[in-house]
């Protein structure tokens, strides 16, 4: 999922500016699930902002509202109403929701209330651990399940180097080498000989050298026109 955590309050009355009527949108999936910008979060930081607004003597009109997701357009379209109410957006969904609602909401000033950080899963209760950075070209398959591009310092494809210790990256952090999970895991599957096959360069081209990425699957392209 991606995961999220909140600006800090003054960051976003900073951005807020002398907006008079504030609108905060929270998104239903992934923030929800790392508490950073579900519905209650969203009606938590539009109560904060208006006591904050009321305590500096300039009272803003802040409400809140939350869709299931604001990257896809049939969840923001509803929101026609409410946005036009409002002199800003404060989005408090991902990157992705931020300029979703920019580019369906042209006229409007779409603020972000989050800071989106990456793609990862809980480890334990409060705690988020990156696990996949999008490269576009995923060796999952060959490393036990285990990404070397988002778990190690180096990105190496051929590990480990010679700074981990004990299982730990020379980072420090007590954070641990992904070769060696890599190798435990391959070790503990029967498929240690998977290490042994050497991977070439990457392909970077898959990841953010090219410019913004796409993907289009021709055949939903293809099934959306004949439905119209």
């Amino acid at each position: 999922m991606i995961v999220a955590e909140q600006k800090p309050l003054d960051e976003i009355k900073g951005l807020l500016g002398e907006a008079q009527t504030v609108l905060v949108v929270g998104c239903g999936t992934c923030v929800t699930v790392c508490f950073a910008g579900g519905d209650k979060e969203a009606g938590i930081l539009a109560s904060s902002l208006r006591m904050a607004s009321r305590i500096d003597g300039t009272p803003k009109d802040v409400t809140h509202i939350t869709v299931q997701r604001q990257c896809e357009v049939e969840y923001i379209d509803p929101l026609a109403d409410s946005i036009r109410q409002a002199d800003v957006v404060l989005s408090i969904g991902c990157g992705i929701g931020v300029q979703a609602l920019a580019e369906r909401y042209p006229d409007k000033v779409v603020l972000p209330g989050l800071n989106t950080s990456f793609l990862g899963l809980p480890s334990e209760q409060g705690v988020w651990e990156e696990r996949c950075a999008a490269c576009g070209s995923c060796i999952l398959g060959v490393t036990g399940g285990i990404c070397p591009i988002a778990r190690c310092a180096k990105q190496l494809l051929n590990g480990p180097c010679g700074g981990s210790q004990g299982g730990v990256c020379e980072i420090g952090h007590e954070t641990p080498c992904a070769w060696q999970l890599i190798y435990d895991r391959l070790n503990a599957q029967g498929r240690l000989h998977l290490i042994e096959e050497l991977q070439p360069a990457k392909d970077w081209s898959t990841s953010r050298d090219g410019g913004p990425r796409r993907i289009t699957r021709e055949d939903l392209r293809l099934a959306a026109e004949a439905a119209e």
